[in-house]
């Protein structure tokens, strides 16, 4: 990998990491694109430390949010009268809501890093969840705000972000179309999806890093990927919140589509290989 490909690559894990159109499933097309061996295990462990500047960007936007929470969950660890305030509560929600992305990452390492990796998957990943997209917005009532969420939705967005671990199916997705479901509004599902990406991508960026860099893939290269995809991830979150405010995700149905089924179409002609 050269700095092109590490700018290249920071640029598209900025852009598509927080819409719903699976950051894991562009950065693997464009991985081909460049040349790179998309199933190396390098490559595979790159691909989850590039994300480390994206959330990067989480937590420099909701510092002041993150800060709040973080303060109020602590505080109730040890003084009882912080223990039935939302901020505490959230904190939790937080934690619990990021035990089954943990356990699943654990449990299918040998697919993730195996057999998923594969543009098949991507492709086919990228117009199967678009379904769910759709589905989620026509049912949603987007009754309930941020502070009518339960410890429940926590966990059923939580296991939804599961299967993001399938690329292109996109985890910013999964968890908001599971937010939708549950009723929650369009911010309140998104903030969430950002406050829940943080143990997860973290944790994997940290975990892969030595697969990274033992790999081949420089340290310089890793670097600038990492600076790259957090100043794009920074000026998407912004943009986002304030799209979903007023408007439908399915929005990004037509692009997943397009996207999945030219790549199918590459692929059947052979112009690209799946691996």
């Amino acid at each position: 990998m050269n700095f092109f490909d590490a700018v290249v690559l920071g640029i598209v894990e900025g852009l598509t990491e927080f819409l719903p159109v699976s950051s894991t499933g562009h950065l693997t097309i464009f991985e081909k694109l460049l040349g790179l061996p998309i199933d190396a295990r390098e490559i595979t462990a790159f691909t989850a430390v590039v994300q480390i500047g994206a959330i990067l960007a989480v937590l420099v936007y909701f510092r002041s949010d993150l800060w709040r929470f973080f303060r109020a969950w602590l505080l109730g660890l040890f003084k009882p009268e912080y223990r039935g305030s939302f901020d505490h509560r959230f904190g939790w929600y937080v934690i619990i809501g990021s035990i089954p992305i943990i356990i699943a990452g654990l449990v299918g390492e040998s697919l993730i890093t195996g057999p998923l990796r594969n543009l098949w998957w991507v492709a086919g990943s990228l117009i199967a969840w678009s379904a769910v997209l759709v589905l989620a917005e026509r049912y949603a009532t987007q009754k309930r705000g941020e502070r009518d969420m339960t410890m429940r939705d926590t966990l059923i967005i939580g296991t939804a972000q599961c299967i993001a671990l399938i690329p292109g199916v996109s985890r910013s997705g999964a968890t908001i179309s599971a937010g939708l479901f549950l009723g929650l509004d369009r911010v309140t599902a998104t903030r969430m999806s950002f406050f829940l990406s943080i143990p997860a991508l973290v944790g994997a960026g940290l975990y892969e890093l030595p697969s990274a860099l033992g790999g081949g893939i420089g340290v310089a290269e890793t670097i600038v990927a990492t600076i790259v995809s957090f100043v794009v991830a920074y000026a998407a979150v912004a943009w986002l919140l304030k799209f979903v405010a007023g408007h439908s995700l399915a929005l990004f149905v037509w692009y997943r589509v397009a996207v999945g089924s030219l790549l199918i179409i590459l692929l059947a002609t052979g112009v690209m290989s799946p691996t």
